[in-house]
């Protein structure tokens, strides 16, 4: 238990470097110039990073409240240190079991968003996040005349990359306006 969540701030960093990814390169590896990128959110690094986040602070909350100490600051190392230091308290609560589960699961996502399984990563799709709007968004950045990079939805809705990073969590609930 003590190594697997040590070693989550190490795999969460590492995911950040997997958010965008390029599709793997079949018999030619030369790009010819001009030929068109076909990079793609990696929308299971994005879901690995945010629940990671979540699920540290709400054990670490668990545990402050319950110990009576301060919180920690909402990192993930700082979130995987204090929890490495009440380990010994945490894993003797009567939800000790979820909190190994939770940890574990945590370690199992990140490692399947940095290393997916072998074969070609299908496109992932959701619904749109404006409300009433029946558009699907997919995770392939259009490239514009410009440079800008934008992720949008079949109904016209778009967002630029950096936005799109940071309003993951719309995807859990509607929104009412898009860029």
């Amino acid at each position: 238990m003590e190594r697997t969540l040590r070693a989550l701030p190490e795999l969460h960093q590492e995911c950040l470097h997997h958010i965008q990814t390029e599709p793997r390169r079949r018999n030619n590896p030369t790009r010819v110039s001009g030929s068109r990128r076909r990079d793609r959110l990696n929308l299971s690094a994005i879901d690995a990073r945010n629940n990671i986040v979540a699920i540290l602070e709400s054990w670490s909350r668990f545990a402050a409240e319950r110990l009576g100490t301060t919180a920690v600051i909402r990192s993930v190392p700082h979130l995987t240190r204090f929890l490495d230091r009440h380990l010994d308290w945490l894993t003797a609560q009567p939800p000790a079991a979820d909190f190994a589960d939770e940890i574990e699961d945590l370690r199992l996502e990140l490692l399947n968003a940095i290393d997916p399984e072998a074969g070609d990563r299908a496109v992932p799709t959701r619904a749109c996040v404006v409300d009433g709007c029946p558009g699907t968004i997919d995770a392939s950045p259009q490239h514009h005349n410009g440079g800008r990079t934008s992720v949008g939805c079949s109904s016209g809705h778009s967002w630029g990359i950096r936005e799109w990073l940071t309003l993951r969590h719309l995807l859990d609930q509607p929104r009412t306006a898009a860029v």
